[in-house]
């Protein structure tokens, strides 16, 4: 029987109904600016505080140190851009790796046309930066490591723990240095602590946790000069000027205690999910390479690659049949190339074309897992059988 499966949680998640029922209040009867002084304002402005201590308790951080943006792509621009503008004296060398999303790897290609100095690191056919590597890309200029926290197609974590470690060794040693990290897929689905970590910046995006598109946070460490992107006001602590939008700064806030307190179980429950998905598609599916380090990765990710196959073509042929998957970032879709992403970790065109990602979430279950391995083996067979004819 036809049904609809949603495998495409990676790109963006379904709105909680808790979320929803969080924010209709800010969307009707309480509408205050909350830069106002009288009553409409400071209802508004308690409610943005509270939201501020949920987004700031998932990843252990102070409030304070929460700064709302539009979305993780923002988050990541005011990041790296804030913080090379405000600390040009220092120098203008940035290091960061050859698999970062676009949010970031677009703004690198940007600023070396501007002047600036990057390095892209390596990855392996593991998908994973070796701190090795780290180390000796830095130099007397460098003044920003950006690595994210969890690829966005592969779900492969990268050391973030042991490069904040070795920032917090050099500024010791008197290097003005920052570590920045887009954890925008990693928040929600792993533990993400910016003191474990040691990062000074952090992007977080709430449409990848159940609320809605178009609200994100960037955390900014204590003592971190940023240049603000967005003129205008002083909201955000003078950091992103423009009045908030409240009732989606509430639904983030909800989203971010709602995954804090079911982070436990809903990451055994996906993993348990994902790892019997993989080895039904060993069972029954020849030629196929996963991709990525299949022990150091998000729980909910499988990235496989099919011999023989056009993954847009392998997109389009399971929509038919009622399955959102993916062939990799949402943010570049339409592209005709290769994922870089999977050509960083060696892989020829054809591996690289015929990858798709398969990103699972908290609703779905054994029953789309059954439909979905029902599917797939025969779409792969009839797909592999029109490319020999």
């Amino acid at each position: 029987m036809f049904r609809r499966i949603y495998l495409d949680h990676a790109a963006t998640t379904p709105v909680d109904s808790e979320v929803l029922e969080a924010m209709m209040p800010y969307l009707t009867n309480k509408f205050g600016n909350p830069s106002s002084i009288h009553y409409f304002g400071q209802e508004t402005r308690g409610a943005m505080d509270k939201a501020r201590h949920q987004v700031a308790q998932i990843i252990n951080a102070r409030p304070n140190e929460i700064v709302f943006t539009s979305g993780g792509t923002e988050a990541n621009n005011l990041a790296i851009r804030g913080l090379l503008e405000a600390n040009s004296k220092y120098g203008n060398h940035v290091i960061t790796s050859a698999i970062e999303h676009p949010a970031v790897k677009s703004l690198c290609e940007h600023l070396e046309k501007n002047g600036y100095k990057v390095s892209y690191l390596p990855v392996y056919e593991d998908g994973i930066v070796r701190i090795e590597d780290v180390k000796n890309a830095i130099r007397e200029d460098t003044v920003l490591i950006s690595i994210m926290t969890a690829n966005n197609e592969i779900g492969t974590l990268q050391p973030v723990d042991e490069i904040g470690q070795l920032v917090k060794e050099l500024r010791a040693k008197g290097k003005k240095i920052w570590f920045h990290t887009d954890a925008v897929q990693a928040i929600g689905k792993i533990e993400v602590d910016v003191q474990k970590i040691g990062c000074d910046l952090l992007s977080m995006s709430a449409h990848k946790i159940y609320a809605p598109k178009g609200i994100g946070a960037l955390f900014v460490g204590r003592g971190v000069r940023l240049q603000s992107q967005n003129l205008g006001g002083h909201q955000e602590r003078e950091r992103r000027g423009g009045t908030e939008s409240v009732p989606l700064v509430i639904g983030f806030g909800k989203a971010a205690e709602l995954a804090l307190s079911r982070l436990n179980v809903q990451t055994t429950r996906v993993r348990e999910l994902r790892d019997e998905f993989e080895k039904g598609v060993s069972d029954t599916i020849p030629d196929i390479v996963f991709n990525g380090n299949k022990l150091n990765r998000l729980p909910n990710i499988s990235n496989i690659s099919f011999h023989q196959i056009e993954g847009e073509g392998l997109l389009i042929n399971l929509d038919m049949q009622g399955i959102a998957v993916s062939t990799g970032s949402a943010c570049s879709s339409g592209s005709l190339e290769p994922s870089p992403v999977i050509r960083a970790l060696g892989r020829d065109d054809e591996l690289s074309r015929g990858a798709i990602r398969f990103s699972f979430g908290k609703d779905n279950s054994i029953d789309d897992l059954n439909y979905l391995m029902g599917v797939l083996p025969k779409a792969i067979e009839n797909l592999r059988f029109l490319v020999k004819t």
